[in-house]
């Protein structure tokens, strides 16, 4: 693995459910060669974590602020973790 790499993990306050959050989380995530997964919590927020190369998780965090098309975004708040290997980009369920 690169010393550049870094991984996010994000919480998506607003309308961000039902609107194809995760879909297109996962879409911009693939363009960008990010790694990790997306889903949706009990409390009507969106779980992410990104791992990849430092600017090409910075773009899918700023991507956040505006998700899909169909979606109001309120917050968007990242811890920062250490790389954990992650491979590939998955909608959780």
């Amino acid at each position: 693995m690169s010393d550049d790499r870094t991984r996010a993990h994000v919480f998506v306050s607003g309308t961000v459910q039902g609107v194809y959050y995760r879909a297109s989380t996962r879409d911009a995530a693939r363009e960008r060669s990010v790694d990790g997964w997306v889903k949706n919590l009990d409390d009507g927020r969106v779980e992410a974590v990104f791992e990849g190369p430092e600017s090409a998780v910075e773009e899918m965090i700023d991507w956040c602020h505006t998700g899909s098309s169909a979606a109001s975004v309120d917050d968007v708040e990242v811890e920062y973790d250490a790389p954990a290997g992650a491979s590939g980009f998955q909608v959780r369920w």
